[in-house]
């Protein structure tokens, strides 16, 4: 997922910031840093900018997607109904995307089935909740290089534009600053930073050994 997948935000355009925490005393600062190895792991697996990249390669990488975002959002949507205030203060209903990953199987040609799911961890509170959406998230920071390098690829060029690599369009630096945010205030309020970034390694882990197994990557 690529430049940004696991960014602490200052890459975004951002002015609404005037100052930046001071390095390493930010959650999202020691996220991105304590997620460094499993982000790269997952951007070898999927290996979305590779100019060689077919049809078939990119529909694998999208279903196996489509599997875990189901699996991660199942977890999420438990979460949600156990502490509905902050799945509203994350807007959680407005950040799911499984059912964009189907759109553009759909787009490319895809006929299969949704196919099977990871067995991930439940998402016990908004502690871990948060850690996971770092990962899902985050993607959608990356997935708007993946999304440009796409719409540049020949044998891509009548797929016509997908959805699921940037789901928030011109609002998707806006998304990351209110995520940033919330999660920075969940941390102000007494939250658990070991156990927020645990799960932010948990799921990028689970990502990246899902995506190579059903991927056909190691």
């Amino acid at each position: 997922m690529r430049a940004g997948a696991g960014d602490d935000g200052n890459r975004v355009a951002d002015t609404t910031t005037a100052h930046a925490p001071a390095a390493g005393t930010d959650v999202l600062r020691r996220l991105r840093t304590a997620t460094a190895a499993e982000h790269r792991t997952v951007e070898e697996t999927l290996d979305l900018l590779d100019p060689r990249l077919t049809r078939d390669r990119l529909v694998q990488v999208l279903t196996a997607m489509h599997g875990f975002w189901r699996a991660a959002e199942a977890g999420l949507d438990a979460w949600a109904r156990a502490h509905p205030g902050d799945a509203a203060r994350l807007d959680w209903s407005r950040r799911r995307r499984s059912h964009l990953f189907a759109a553009d199987l759909t787009s490319l040609g895809s006929t299969s089935d949704p196919g099977p799911t990871p067995d991930l961890p439940p998402v016990a509170d908004t502690d871990e909740a948060l850690g996971r959406l770092y990962v899902l998230e985050g993607s959608s920071l990356g997935g708007v290089f993946i999304d440009r390098h796409l719409a540049g690829l020949p044998q891509f060029a009548g797929a016509g534009r997908l959805a699921a690599f940037s789901p928030y369009g011109e609002d998707t630096g806006s998304k990351w600053r209110a995520f940033r945010q919330a999660t920075r205030d969940r941390v102000a309020a007494g939250g658990d930073v070991d156990r927020l970034v645990g799960a932010a390694q948990g799921t990028f882990r689970a990502l990246a050994v899902w995506c190579g197994a059903r991927a056909g990557r190691p």
